[in-house]
């Protein structure tokens, strides 16, 4: 068991270094005090890897609500858009405001007693600690073997700490589940937890044209679920650490933006708290019984996360609709999610767009014509696979919603539709083209999954040239982009042999030919 950490050891979230920031073409590190004193300069966030930016963005804006009054549910809807504009409109927030909240609150990253974001309690309830291997995404661990990466488990190198701030957060929200360091609670020891509430998933997080901006418009509104008076407290805010995370009631804007984690962290800093040497990683379920039960770790029932989009499924034998995520996926452009971005609520539809989208049009009409949506996904699988991290923007589009633009809305969400419904045809098409060209002696799907990668690339050029086209016919549009994709990837097999010609030219007519026209969404 590591020894405790020395009292020398120090680093507070508030007012050192580690949050990287853009203003114009100069980056800059800065603390969370900072981060909202100089909110109104800075114009976003530059967190190296999405998945901390979008845990950071949801932790700010709950701080954010805090300093400026928009976390009282008391407010009445125009009251809460009345207040918000008036913020927006003093162009910063208040620096009393700001060191009032910051002054309150305990900020020490290696405190003994209330370490930022973190449990004490596992010094004595894990045998062991995890290792910081463990913990930096990406470095092999235990006895997993490293094919890219020189670290080892005897190769363990420190991690500065405005690092491991940042990886930090990662575990946070979108943390594995499944085995972990063992930890007793109440007699009862477990070694298995669940996955992070945002694991998997893609966040849509509006970008205003400041950091101050950015923020304000981020604030979910409050949606009259059970609210206790005095109780939405964020994990720094409680009175004492509790030994068990998180509460089983989760409350506006505090409990739902920062108190979700399944995962319960402690760092070990190394001399002076400048860097980690050690860190413990384990479970933060409420209930040590029922996480020892458990045969499988399950993702966490949550509510709904304002910055993410759900989609309904159907349950088999019955008529009961589902609500999930939708996942991240690193192969999928973001502007294939842009019909679900724009198309209102719809109570029969099968996506919902963010929530915090439903706030939007009440922002001042400058604001609301400049906002663009800042995109963070991380593409992992429900348990321990982490693929890939993404990010982009999209230009302004709010004026495109059904609720400013109902003919735009409707042509985003045809041709979103019919570029879908293109791929798939296409790829059925290269699949039967390729079993005629082999003779059906072979099973591969080459020509298929490189059709496609070219495919969605000049599909996605054809999309925008459709919007701007709104008389043009987007089933033949994005048909002839199939067609350019086919041939270009067959070019070689067409050359040598016949066989593949014929095959190829018979695909094309496929995806030429007129087929029934799909039926246009439904809205309320």
């Amino acid at each position: 068991m590591p020894s405790l950490p020395s009292s020398a050891a120090t680093f507070s979230a508030a007012d050192d270094p580690w949050i990287d920031t853009r203003t114009g073409p100069r980056y800059s590190q800065r603390g969370l005090r900072d981060l909202f004193l100089n909110a109104h300069t800075i114009d976003e966030l530059a967190l190296p890897h999405p998945p901390a930016a979008s845990a950071l963005l949801r932790i700010a804006t709950a701080i954010t609500a805090r300093i400026t009054g928009l976390d009282d549910p008391e407010l009445t809807a125009s009251q809460w858009n009345a207040l918000r504009r008036t913020c927006l409109k003093q162009g910063r927030f208040s620096p009393d405001a700001v060191h009032a909240y910051f002054d309150q609150h305990a900020w020490d990253v290696f405190d003994l007693v209330r370490p930022w974001l973190q449990e004490p309690a596992l010094r004595t309830q894990c045998d062991h600690s995890s290792g910081i291997n463990a913990f930096v995404p990406g470095r092999p661990a235990g006895n997993n073997l490293a094919w890219f990466s020189p670290h080892g488990h005897h190769t363990a190198e420190p991690v500065p700490t405005a690092e491991a701030l940042q990886i930090l957060l990662i575990h946070h929200y979108y943390g594995r589940s499944g085995q972990c360091t063992p930890r007793t609670v109440d007699g009862v020891t477990t070694g298995s937890q669940n996955s992070g509430p945002l694991r998997s998933s893609v966040s849509f997080h509006p970008l205003g044209r400041t950091l101050h901006e950015t923020l304000l418009a981020g604030v979910p509104a409050f949606t009259g679920d059970e609210q206790l008076p005095g109780a939405d407290a964020c994990p720094w805010e409680e009175t004492a650490p509790s030994t068990q995370n998180p509460s089983t009631l989760v409350t506006w804007p505090g409990r739902l933006l920062t108190g979700q984690s399944q995962h319960a962290i402690l760092l070990v800093p190394g001399p002076g708290g400048s860097t980690v040497t050690d860190a413990y990683l384990t479970w933060a379920t409420k209930d040590p019984e029922e996480a020892k039960e458990a045969e499988e770790p399950k993702e966490p029932e949550i509510s709904t996360d304002p910055y993410l989009s759900y989609r309904f499924i159907t349950e088999r034998e019955s008529v009961t609709r589902r609500r999930t995520k939708n996942r991240a996926d690193a192969s999928r452009a973001w502007w294939r999610e842009l019909d679900t971005l724009v198309l209102a609520p719809d109570e029969h539809g099968s996506y919902v767009r963010p929530a915090v989208f439903d706030t939007l049009n009440d922002l001042p009409e400058d604001l609301r014509r400049s906002l663009r949506i800042r995109v963070h996904g991380f593409d992992q699988d429900g348990k321990v696979i982490d693929r890939q991290w993404y990010t982009a923007i999209t230009p302004p589009l709010l004026n495109w919603t059904q609720e400013h633009d109902p003919a735009k809305a409707q042509r985003i969400a045809e041709c979103c539709r019919e570029a879908e419904q293109t791929a798939q045809r296409l790829a059925t098409v290269a699949k039967k083209a390729w079993k005629t060209a082999t003779h059906g002696g072979a099973s591969k799907t080459t020509w298929a999954n490189k059709a496609l990668a070219r495919y969605w690339a000049k599909a996605e050029t054809v999309f925008w040239r459709l919007l701007d086209e709104p008389e043009t016919d987007a089933p033949a549009a994005f048909a002839t982009a199939a067609a350019s994709a086919l041939r270009e990837v067959t070019e070689a097999a067409r050359i040598r042999h016949n066989s593949a010609a014929h095959a190829v030219a018979h695909a094309v007519k496929g995806l030429h030919r007129r087929r029934r026209p799909s039926a246009p969404r439904k809205t309320a």
